[in-house]
């Protein structure tokens, strides 16, 4: 899997570069919970749920994706918008605040 980035390397990342770099940490938990290949195409817009993962599995990987990063995910974020892009955007806005301060 790629190397760890926390929120707050995101924050030091030009704003059009955090989005990418999440991707390349995130994809390959993704994948990797789903049972997908590095070459699966995983869409960042479909839902997690209808790609087979299930909400334990999600919650499993809020976890490890808090304890990656460094931060709390709200975890309505990924139930009420299951998506890798969801997800992508919500930790640059997450990102851009921390810069902020």
């Amino acid at each position: 899997m790629t190397s760890a980035i926390t929120i707050a390397d995101l924050a030091d990342l030009p704003a059009v570069e955090r989005g990418e770099a999440l991707e390349e940490v995130l994809a390959p938990r993704f994948r990797a919970a789903l049972l997908m290949t590095e070459d699966d195409d995983l869409p960042p817009d479909r839902s997690f749920f209808d790609l087979g993962l299930t909400s334990l599995g999600l919650t499993d990987l809020k976890q490890d994706i808090e304890g990656l990063l460094g931060c709390e995910i709200d975890a309505t974020v990924l139930f009420n918008s299951p998506t890798l892009e969801s997800l992508i955007g919500y930790l640059v806005d997450l990102a851009e605040r921390v810069a902020i301060q």
